[in-house]
């Protein structure tokens, strides 16, 4: 058990620095990362093809990277955008790492890209641990995903810079308690900001752009409370900017499970991508 802590804690140091020198080499050109975290079927992917397109009406420059286990799916919904967009298959893996996103930007980043969104491997567990030289955190969470969804991920939670509510045009249906939610949220995240959405009705769509392009011309983030805490099994903290890294969750909430301890090393099989062209 010690010998893996200690493999752990190797692995996410290792990531954290080289997350520090992405986020520095990215800001060197202008471009800044939006890492989106959520649940499966979270309608993560509906809210960011929608953003992209509107980032396009409004003549910004973005690029989307998607990350999941398998198919091309997430991508090709993303392409319709119009914006450039790279789908990354892990090949079983159920998170993003940093030399994985360095690797996969290398030769295919348009060099004009202000904003890079990336949709993480829908899972609210081992994401959560992994800086990926991101300027802005954002988790989402669905209507139908009950109230305490913040309380059983207090990791992934605790450490958003912006909390997006998705499908909120179901919340009546799915009889969502938001002063409930928002309780939650609260309780391992004070004073972040919650943002109701709905990618079908157009709600809230503009509102995660928005706070993306204010960060990279030099907007405050929202700075977690646990971001200045040690955390169980880390020695190191998760602050966007000069960010450092990240604790754990002990839940499970994504499709593929795996031992930390196989990646001392990156002994685990390399993803592989494929660009997805926009019509």
């Amino acid at each position: 058990m010690c010998r893996t802590v200690e493999l752990r804690q190797a692995v996410l140091a290792r990531n954290d620095d080289g997350a520090r020198e992405l986020r520095a080499r990215l800001a060197a050109r202008g471009t800044a990362v939006v890492n989106l975290l959520s649940s499966p079927g979270s309608g993560k992917t509906a809210l960011l093809e929608a953003e992209l397109g509107l980032a396009r009406e409004r003549g910004v420059p973005v690029a989307a990277l998607t990350a999941d286990l398998a198919t091309e799916n997430d991508a090709v919904r993303l392409a319709r955008s119009g914006a450039p967009v790279k789908q990354v298959l892990t090949d079983g893996l159920c998170h993003l790492e940093t030399d994985m996103l360095r690797a996969h930007l290398a030769g295919w980043l348009p060099a004009e890209t202000r904003l890079l969104f990336v949709e993480n491997v829908g899972n609210l567990v081992c994401p959560a641990s992994y800086d990926l030289g991101e300027s802005l955190r954002v988790v989402l969470a669905s209507v139908t995903e009950g109230e305490d969804k913040p309380l059983k991920y207090p990791t992934a939670f605790g450490l958003a810079n912006l909390v997006l509510v998705t499908k909120a045009d179901l919340a009546a249906a799915a009889e969502f308690d938001e002063a409930a939610f928002l309780a939650s949220v609260a309780r391992v995240n004070p004073g972040v900001e919650v943002v109701f959405t709905s990618a079908r009705r157009g709600q809230g769509v503009g509102a995660l752009l928005e706070r993306a392009l204010a960060v990279l011309d030099g907007a405050e983030v929202h700075r977690p409370v646990m971001a200045g805490t040690r955390a169980a099994g880390h020695a190191h903290e998760h602050v966007h900017g000069p960010a450092k890294g990240h604790d754990d969750d002990h839940g499970h909430d994504h499709e593929h499970d795996h031992e930390h301890e196989g990646h001392s090393g990156h002994a685990h099989a390399h993803p592989h991508a494929s660009v997805v062209e926009g019509p």
